[in-house]
């Protein structure tokens, strides 16, 4: 396991903030209140470990399949339903939406190899991310890969927690199927739009691994 160059800055933010309130409780009430010293090192420390395992990057074996559309994201299916598109495609689309929780992985993942035909940002709102209006209408950064005319779009959306998308990829560009494609910071969503014709291989309620899973096939 290796930790996200994501996570650096809050990391390091939260081992001063660590150091800094347990040097002040050690020398400040230690001696006159031990138990509350140790409650708050335990605390702090449980934080500390959280922020960290937030960044955290598993070691892992990624799915490497042509014809296979594999999850970009840990978390928990909470919708497969058919949409219709309001971003890039016209059509109908059918919609897997996976949700992240603050303990998941949040590395982001390319689920197809091809070429990246359209990559936006969008400002907007903060919704919890299980909300319905949350694809709509959260900050959101959307991605259409194109893979030998064949396309599928994939969300990052911002929850009521995430307050920031990282997104590495532009319009234009070649990637690989489980290259990383983005960050989302505390607990968020993704959103698959596949074409109809795509063989679901989830259902509700299931935990996909990012990179490994797959969730669609071609």
């Amino acid at each position: 396991m290796t930790i996200h160059k994501e996570g650096n800055k809050s990391i390091a933010i939260a081992v001063i903030l660590f150091s800094a309130l347990n040097l002040l409780s050690f020398y400040f009430i230690s001696f006159s209140l031990p138990l509350v010293c140790g409650m708050l090192f335990f605390v702090t420390l449980i934080l500390l470990l959280f922020i960290v395992s937030f960044f955290r990057i598993p070691n892992r074996v990624l799915t490497i399949d042509e014809n296979a559309i594999v999850a970009p994201a840990d978390g928990t299916v909470v919708t497969i339903e058919e949409v219709q598109a309001d971003e890039y495609f016209t059509d109908k689309r059918i919609q897997v939406s996976i949700f992240m929780s603050p303990l998941n992985v949040h590395v982001n993942r390319n689920p197809v190899s091809g070429n990246v035909a359209y990559s936006q940002y969008h400002q907007g709102k903060y919704l919890v991310a299980w909300h319905p209006k949350s694809s709509t209408e959260n900050e959101r950064h959307s991605v259409v890969y194109n893979k030998n005319g064949k396309e599928l779009l994939v969300k990052q959306i911002a929850g009521a927690v995430a307050k920031r998308i990282v997104n590495y990829v532009q319009a234009g560009q070649k990637i690989k199927q489980g290259q990383e494609m983005g960050f989302i910071k505390f607990g968020s969503r993704v959103d698959l739009l596949l074409p109809l014709d795509a063989k679901i291989q989830v259902k509700l309620g299931d935990k996909p691994k990012g990179g490994v899973t797959v969730v669609a096939t071609w």
